[in-house]
């Protein structure tokens, strides 16, 4: 049968894998490096992936393919735990898919005994979702969260805490690589949202580095942000570059920008990637 489904630009594709996290379904998998479309039976054809993508080499077309499977996309997914079948499900919501939502419902219902998860919580959540979510936006970044956090603790620990910030602008459109302050300096790659959930990041990332920040998924006219990178490399001549990024999958595209600038660069400069925790907690750190 004739219908939508994605297609993919090899050209284009660096092999980031961000499409892979934002494909609920698992219709797409990284392969020798690229992106590549597994199942033409597991591809809603809805494009979920599509904005995840910073290099544009996703797009949708037209053509002959496998008709395709809700039930059988579930039954692959349902291993794979609650939190992916509650994705699945809020990605069905919000494209207003809801004959394929009533399938895997149905499906839900009548495997209910057999399943590795509570079904009624998973309504739950993808309920409060479908409340929630006024905006209507699929992005898992965007998911309301509360902290608790210590009034005490705050008063006495962070109040009276210096900046250290040393220049400024700092956003990357702003910049200029060839100021002074970041020749031979230790650059900070921060995502935005970095600094806000992480109380400590001046005291624990930023003191004695340099900084730059910017956004993957909201800023445009990114293609520039490549080129200064790979002149803050060349010409500016970091010692190194510390990127810090958010744990939701949009993110990951921050990645991308100093892979590709490394790529045009003729020095070799040691990047460190920090994965930080909505909640400001360091959750991976290492030399990539």
């Amino acid at each position: 049968m004739i219908r939508e489904i994605v297609k993919i630009d090899e050209n284009k594709c660096d092999g980031c894998g961000l499409c892979v996290q934002n494909c609920h379904e698992g219709a797409l998998q990284i392969i020798d490096g690229k992106a590549r479309l597994i199942s033409d039976l597991m591809c809603d054809g809805l494009g979920a992936c599509l904005g995840h993508c910073p290099q544009d080499a996703i797009s949708i077309e037209k053509r002959e393919a496998a008709p395709y499977d809700e039930v059988e996309v579930i039954k692959d997914m349902v291993p794979k735990g609650k939190n992916v079948v509650v994705a699945h499900l809020k990605h069905l919501k919000e494209h207003n898919e809801n004959e394929f939502f009533q399938q895997a419902i149905s499906y839900f219902e009548i495997n209910k005994l057999a399943l590795p998860f509570n079904l009624d919580e998973v309504k739950t959540e993808v309920h409060k979702s479908t409340i929630h979510n006024s905006s209507g936006c699929g992005c898992a970044g965007s998911a309301e969260r509360t902290f608790n956090c210590s009034t005490e603790e705050t008063n006495s620990s962070i109040l009276d805490t210096p900046s250290a910030l040393t220049h400024w602008p700092v956003q990357m459109h702003l910049i200029n690589p060839n100021a002074q302050h970041f020749q031979n300096s230790h650059l900070v790659l921060a995502a935005y949202c970095v600094a806000f959930s992480m109380g400590n990041f001046h005291q624990k990332l930023l003191k004695g580095k340099t900084l730059a920040i910017l956004c993957p998924k909201l800023d445009t006219r990114t293609e520039i942000y490549v080129d200064k990178i790979t002149s803050l490399i060349d010409d500016a001549k970091v010692n190194t570059i510390t990127v810090v990024i958010m744990e939701v999958p949009c993110c990951g595209g921050l990645l991308s920008f100093v892979r590709q600038a490394l790529e045009k660069a003729s020095r070799k400069v040691p990047v460190k990637g920090i994965v930080v925790s909505a909640s400001g907690e360091i959750l991976n750190e290492e030399w990539l």
